[in-house]
C-alpha cells in the first residue's frame, strides 16, 4: 500500500460498516469494470444519512446562515431531508485563499502521489455505491441502471486520469539543446513542459450527478493537472453532491493533501457562481449547462482585470443526416434506432440528435411513418426538474408556431400529469422553413426531434452550411452515400467536434481519443474537450525554460529523464535519456 494510503472512519453519513477495499482482481476494461463494481451489491442500502446541508471550505464545513433550500424528488414533487444553506460572499473569499495556498504545495506533488489521491477518491465512492445512487435516484428520477454505469463511468475517469499523469506523456516536455558553436549566434538549450493553471472552479450539470459533478471529469482533470477545485453543485442533486463532497474532503484528507485543494460551495449560479468566477485567485472554469448560463460566465471572466478562461459546454442539436441509399435499404431500422436516441433518459443528453435531414421519396414517407408510430408508443418520462420539463414544453411548442413546422405525435401532456413529466414529441418541417428560421437551430433539452426534408443532397449540404457549431453530426450512408457526399463530411468537420459514421450520438466514450467538444456555441472553445485525456489540457499551460543548468530544471526537463516519460527531443520523440 501506498505512504500517501490510509484507513479512516467513514463519513457519518454512512454509518460504522467497514469500507470496501481495493481489490487486485478488478477488471481493467471500463465495461468490465462495471459489471465487476455492482454484481452482488444490493441496489438499496438502508445506512440511515446524516447530511448536514453544509458547504465544505477545506478540511470543515460552513456554519449554516440563513434559510435553507431543499431538493425536491421530480417523481413524487416530495421535497427532501436536509435543507440546504447557501454560501456566503465570506465563505467564497475563504475558499479561494485556501484553495491558493494549497496550490503552492499541491502543483509540486509528484505525479503519483496526485494519482493515489484520485485512486483514492474512486475507491470511496464505489464502496459506497449503494447509498450514492440511492440519494441520486430521489433527487433525479435517474433509472437505477443509468446510475449504475454511470458512477462506474466517474471511477474510471477518476482511475484513467490517475494513469495518464504517471505515465507523464500529457506534460508535452521538449528539449532543443543548444549549440554554442552555431553561427551567426549561438543556439540557446529551450525546454518546455505544461504546469497546472491554479485554482480552479468547476459548474456541476443538472443531467450527469456523477460524471459532469463534484468528483466527475472536470474535477478529475483538474486535480490531475495539480490544480486545487472549487465545485459549484447543481441544485438539482444537493444531497447526493454533499455525500460525493465528503468522499472528496476524505480522500483529500487520507492522503495528506493541503487543506483547500477541494471546498464545495451550495447556491445559486448568479451569486455563488459569478462570485467564485470574479474572485482574482480563480484562474480557470469549468462549466456544463446552457448557452446562456456559459455566456454569462464567459462574458464576467473577459471582464476582470484578469481573464481567465471558461471551458463551457452550452448544448447542441447534434444533427444526424440520413442520406439516401440508407434510408432505401434500412428505413424502418433508422427510425427504431433513433427512437432510442431521442428518448433515452427522456432526451435530457447533450448528444441527444434533435435534428434531422432526409431527402424526400418515398423511402423517407416509410421512415416518418415508423418514427412517428414509435414516438408515439413510448411512454412519457420524468425529467430532472420540474424547471427543465417546462422548458421542454416550451420549446417545442415555440417551434410549432413557426409557419410550415407540423408535429406527428401527442406530445402534449395532460393536465393531470406531473410537472415534471413529458412525452416525445417529432416536428417536421421543409429545408426552405428551416433555412429562413434561425430559431429551429435553438436547442430543445429534452426527447424531441426535428426532421427536416430536402429536396437532394445538394440541399442538405446547404443546410449543414447554416450549422452552428455542434457536439457532433452523424452521417448514415452506404458506401456509395459516402463517397459520393465527401463534400458533406468536410463541411461537417468544421461544425462538430465528433463526427459519427452509421450510428447515433448519444453515449460517449471514456478514452484517450474522445472529443466532447465544437466550435461555438456547443462549447466557449473549440480547441478543448471535457471527456477523454485531453481534458487535462485545459488546466495547464506551457513554461519554458531557456540555458537553464540541469539541477534547476524539472526531474521532467533533465537530461537524464529520470522520470522515464516520453518527450520531444531535438524534434524526434524518446522515452530513454538523450
Amino acid at each position: 500500500m501506498s505512504n500517501y494510503q490510509h484507513v479512516l472512519k467513514r463519513p457519518p453519513f454512512l454509518g460504522a460498516q467497514p469500507l470496501m477495499g481495493d481489490s487486485t482482481n478488478k477488471p481493467k476494461d471500463f465495461f468490465a469494470l462495471n459489471l465487476w463494481l455492482f454484481q452482488g451489491l444490493p441496489a438499496r442500502m438502508g445506512s440511515q444519512m446524516k447530511l448536514q446541508g453544509l458547504s465544505l471550505i477545506g478540511f470543515g464545513a460552513v456554519k449554516p446562515a440563513g434559510s435553507a433550500t431543499r431538493a425536491i424528488n421530480p417523481a413524487s414533487g416530495a421535497a427532501l431531508d436536509p435543507g440546504y444553506h447557501w454560501a456566503t460572499a465570506k465563505d467564497v473569499d475563504q475558499a479561494a485563499r485556501l484553495a491558493a495556498q494549497a496550490f503552492r504545495e499541491f502543483s509540486h506533488w509528484k505525479p503519483q502521489r496526485r494519482a493515489v489521491l484520485l485512486r483514492r477518491i474512486a475507491e470511496l465512492l464505489e464502496a459506497n455505491a449503494p447509498a450514492l445512487i440511492q440519494r441520486a435516484e430521489q433527487e433525479t428520477a435517474l433509472p437505477l441502471g443509468r446510475l449504475q454505469i454511470e458512477t462506474a463511468r466517474t471511477c474510471g475517469q477518476l482511475r484513467l486520469f490517475a494513469s495518464v499523469i504517471e505515465e507523464g506523456w500529457w506534460l508535452d516536455a521538449r528539449i532543443d539543446h543548444g549549440d554554442p558553436g552555431r553561427k551567426p549566434l549561438p543556439k540557446p538549450d529551450v525546454r518546455s513542459r505544461l504546469v497546472p493553471l491554479g485554482p480552479v472552479t468547476v459548474f456541476s450539470s443538472s443531467n450527469f450527478p456523477f460524471a459532469f459533478s463534484v468528483a466527475g471529469g472536470d474535477t478529475a482533470s483538474a486535480l490531475a493537472a495539480g490544480c486545487p477545485v472549487i465545485v459549484k453543485p447543481h441544485q438539482g442533486h444537493l444531497g447526493v453532491s454533499e455525500m460525493v463532497g465528503l468522499l472528496v474532503q476524505q480522500a483529500a484528507r487520507e492522503c495528506g493533501a493541503p487543506e483547500g485543494v477541494f471546498s464545495l460551495l451550495f447556491g445559486p449560479g448568479p451569486d455563488v457562481g459569478m462570485a467564485l468566477v470574479r474572485h482574482p485567485l480563480i484562474k480557470a472554469v469549468g462549466f456544463t449547462g446552457s448557452r446562456a448560463g456559459g455566456r454569462a460566465l464567459m462574458d464576467a471572466a473577459a471582464a476582470r482585470p484578469e481573464p481567465i478562461p471558461v471551458y463551457a459546454e452550452m448544448g447542441s442539436i447534434n444533427p444526424v443526416f440520413l442520406l439516401p441509399g440508407a434510408l432505401e435499404a434500412s428505413a424502418e431500422s433508422l427510425a427504431a434506432g433513433l427512437r432510442a436516441s431521442v428518448t433515452q433518459v427522456v432526451g435530457q443528453l447533450c448528444t441527444n440528435p434533435g435534428l434531422v435531414f432526409v431527402t424526400t421519396g418515398p423511402s423517407t414517407e416509410v421512415f416518418l411513418r415508423r418514427l412517428a408510430s414509435l414516438m408515439n408508443e413510448a411512454p412519457p418520462g420524468t425529467m430532472l426538474t420540474a424547471s427543465i420539463a417546462r422548458q421542454y414544453r416550451d420549446g417545442v411548442a415555440r417551434f410549432m408556431k413557426i409557419p410550415g413546422v407540423r408535429c406527428l405525435t401527442a406530445w402534449a401532456s395532460t393536465e393531470a400529469a406531473p410537472d415534471t413529466q413529458a412525452k416525445p414529441a417529432l416536428l417536421v418541417t421543409g429545408a426552405g422553413t428551416f433555412l429562413n428560421s434561425p430559431a429551429l437551430m435553438d436547442e430543445v433539452f429534452g426527447p424531441s426531434t426535428l426532421v427536416v426534408e430536402c429536396e437532394s443532397t445538394a440541399q442538405m449540404l446547404l443546410a449543414a452550411e447554416k450549422l452552428e457549431g455542434q457536439l457532433t453530426a452523424t452521417l448514415h450512408g452506404t458506401e456509395v452515400d459516402l463517397l459520393s457526399n465527401r463534400d458533406l463530411v468536410a463541411v461537417l468537420e468544421t461544425k462538430a467536434g465528433r463526427l459519427i459514421c452509421n450510428g447515433f450520438p448519444t453515449g460517449v466514450e471514456v478514452c484517450h481519443a474522445m472529443t466532447h467538444g465544437g466550435p461555438y456555441p456547443a462549447t466557449a472553445d473549440g480547441r478543448s474537450t471535457s471527456v477523454g485525456t485531453r481534458a487535462i489540457e485545459r488546466f495547464a499551460r506551457p513554461v519554458c525554460y531557456q540555458n537553464f543548468p540541469d539541477v534547476l530544471l524539472p526531474e521532467e526537463l533533465q537530461e537524464n529523464n529520470p522520470l522515464h516519460i516520453r518527450r520531444l527531443v531535438d524534434g524526434k520523440f524518446s522515452c530513454e535519456e538523450p
